[in-house]
């Protein structure tokens, strides 16, 4: 057993956090002295693990309360759970840091949206519909849940990355930063459309320096010859990574 005091210390919770989790009912005390003084056992601070765990992930305390009072409530099942979505929100992290680096590579100042706006979006995916539609990483896009705002979102951070390219253009495409910006393309591409293997890359390559609307809104986006360099660049990851 040990106190409030020493549970808030052990924890990192406030006194008065505690306390108030006891008057909503939330993490009663596992016994209370003649003296009126709270006091916690293992199993207390096994359910505090589990509701600070639902804090991080921004449950509500009544919600809280809820799913861990619910007679079928599995606490293995509920890490599993917790687990994947500390492993998303992970993921959306590193994506804004990759935008927001980005960002840093070419200044916000300088940003265009208009190029990857949901019409735009809509009219790649057309393209390349009807340019690999039968493959299996259309009928993968396709299986993938993709709303207007998953679009639009998925789109202004594809054109930051692209854009990122327009400002290292001058150096060669074979070298260690820039493949290693098309690895970060890649990495995208493949959490956000479909699994971007090597092939599908070296495709991606020619559609960008193609000379259509990809190469002009690529151009737009990082400037006069990024979509060379970028559709360069992706040739030789390519070709790099079947060997």
């Amino acid at each position: 057993m040990m106190n409030i005091g020493e549970l808030s210390a052990l924890t990192h919770v406030s006194v008065r956090t505690l306390r108030h989790y006891d008057r909503i009912g939330l993490l009663r005390p596992s016994h209370i002295t003649e003296a009126g003084y709270r006091q916690y056992d293992e199993a207390a601070l096994e359910r505090l693990h589990t509701i600070l765990l639902f804090r991080e992930l921004e449950f509500s305390l009544s919600d809280i309360r809820r799913i861990i009072d619910a007679p079928d409530f599995d606490p293995t099942d509920a890490l599993d759970r917790q687990i994947t979505l500390l492993t998303l929100r992970r993921e959306h992290i590193d994506n804004l840091i990759l935008m927001a680096r980005g960002l840093k590579l070419t200044g916000v100042k300088h940003m265009d949206f208009s190029a990857f706006d949901t019409r735009k979006i809509d009219d790649y995916a057309a393209q390349a519909k009807a340019a690999w539609g039968k493959t299996e990483a259309w009928q993968e896009y396709e299986a993938r849940s993709h709303s207007p705002e998953d679009n639009r979102q998925a789109g202004q951070q594809l054109m930051v990355l692209i854009g990122s390219f327009g400002t290292r253009r001058d150096i060669d495409p074979a070298c260690e930063e820039a493949q290693q910006m098309v690895q970060q393309l890649r990495d995208f591409i493949s959490a956000h459309f479909y699994t971007c293997t090597p092939p599908i890359l070296r495709g991606l390559a020619d559609m960008y320096d193609g000379g259509g609307d990809f190469t002009r809104n690529i151009d737009q986006a990082g400037g006069a010859g990024t979509a060379a360099f970028l559709a360069a660049a992706m040739r030789i990851y390519s070709q790099r990574a079947e060997k």
